[in-house]
């Protein structure tokens, strides 16, 4: 089963200061029967204005995961990290237990764009904890490379969850193939694309949720960004 939601049908709202696509119900947006895939609980596009962003705040129980497609975010928390995450750069904040953290755009030139992923943990009340890690263009080019996982990859963040995220720059003509193993659900974002998936086509913007496919096909019909989770079906 390959269900797709058009770019136009996420929800967006646009504050001036943030301009954002919920794909997940999420804050002031609630819809029932749309509020999570699996173990992934949110899923959010957003773009954010220079000198602008999110004041500290708090977490617990949860794996945050942020991709930065363009610009700068800078990160600081609780517990006494600070980063600036650069385009292509992840990083993983586990909040665990409790952590309050900011997040605000760097420049006071340009806008920053990321996607923010949360992920819902096997475990409640762990030691919160903060990494991130730069992965290259040439890196992800013509294949899906791992940059998050449970733990059980060398060279990629660590969340607490036996899922996995994938970040893949297809060439125009290329093709990729992804297995995943029963009872386990698949999302799929396109952020820059043209493609088809299992013959199913997706454009920027668009999104896949996917189940009950023993394995994915995914054609660039044009040079394409894609961004890839393998998921537990549990919720939490």
């Amino acid at each position: 089963m390959i269900k797709t939601i058009k770019s136009e049908e996420r929800h967006h709202a646009n504050f001036g200061w943030l301009d954002t696509h919920w794909h997940f119900s999420f804050d002031s947006y609630y819809d029932p029967a749309n509020t999570n895939w699996g173990a992934l609980r949110v899923f959010n596009d957003d773009i954010v204005e220079p000198g602008q962003g999110f004041g500290m705040h708090p977490h617990r129980d949860m794996e945050i995961v942020t991709y930065v497609l363009a610009g700068e975010l800078e990160h600081q928390d609780s517990t006494g990290n600070r980063g600036i995450i650069h385009p292509g750069e992840v990083q993983v904040m586990s909040a665990g237990s409790g952590i309050r953290h900011s997040e605000y755009n760097h420049s006071k030139k340009t806008p920053v764009h990321f996607m923010q992923i949360w992920i819902f943990p096997r475990k409640k009340g762990s030691k919160p904890r903060w990494e991130q890690h730069q992965f290259t263009p040439s890196e992800r080019k013509g294949k899906l490379l791992p940059i998050v996982t449970g733990g059980e990859l060398a060279g990629t963040l660590t969340i607490d969850q036996d899922a996995q995220i994938y970040v893949a720059a297809l060439p125009a003509g290329s093709t990729v193939e992804h297995q995943t193993k029963p009872h386990r659900k698949t999302y799929l974002f396109a952020i820059e694309a043209e493609i088809a998936v299992n013959g199913v086509k997706l454009l920027g913007g668009d999104q896949a949720r996917i189940a009950d496919e023993s394995g994915l096909s995914i054609v660039a019909a044009k040079d394409s960004e894609i961004i890839l989770l393998d998921l537990p079906e549990q919720q939490t």
